[in-house]
């Protein structure tokens, strides 16, 4: 686990400067996750590993297709989950995506547009409601980069605080 959270903090690095996470650095998470379970527990874990992190990114590429989430993101919160035991793997993404609500309420709130940003959503969700489909949250680049949050640190926080018995 030490080892997952060296390359988080990396990702971190990443997402926070360039705000992207690469592919490589994905994989080499992927990679290590797998062998970290098949050396502790056999094959069966290394499969177990492989199929969590699917089943979570699985889940969460309808918010991908939102652009609610980027794709490193989605990929992120797939290859930590598979570290997880399968029964912590829910409280582990909720707590990930409640840390980054909280972060991102905050950021809203301290640059002093939250009033716009909700206005932004209950029309968004009047306009899916209206037209019966979905369409990307934020339609354009600059608006993910302004108001968008790295979401690496909270699956970071999410992580250490399972390390630290909080859940």
């Amino acid at each position: 686990m030490a080892v997952l959270c060296v390359l988080l903090a990396a990702a971190c690095c990443f997402d926070y400067r360039y705000k992207k996470i690469p592919n490589w650095l994905i994989a080499f998470m992927a990679a290590a996750g797998v062998l970290w379970r098949f050396s502790r527990e056999g094959a069966m874990a290394a499969v177990s590993y492989a199929g969590a992190a699917a089943l979570v990114m699985c889940l969460l590429y309808f918010l991908f297709k939102l652009g609610a989430v980027g794709a490193g993101d989605v990929k992120l919160l797939g290859v930590t989950a598979g570290y997880l035991p399968f029964k912590k793997i829910l409280v582990f993404l909720f707590l990930s995506l409640l840390i980054a609500a909280v972060v991102s309420l905050v950021k809203m709130v301290r640059k002093g547009y939250f009033l716009e940003r909700l206005s932004y959503f209950f029309d968004y969700v009047k306009d899916v409601v209206n037209s019966g489909r979905f369409k990307l949250y934020l339609n354009n680049e600059q608006d993910r980069g302004e108001v968008g949050i790295c979401l690496s640190g909270p699956v970071l926080a999410s992580v250490l605080l399972y390390l630290g018995g909080i859940y």
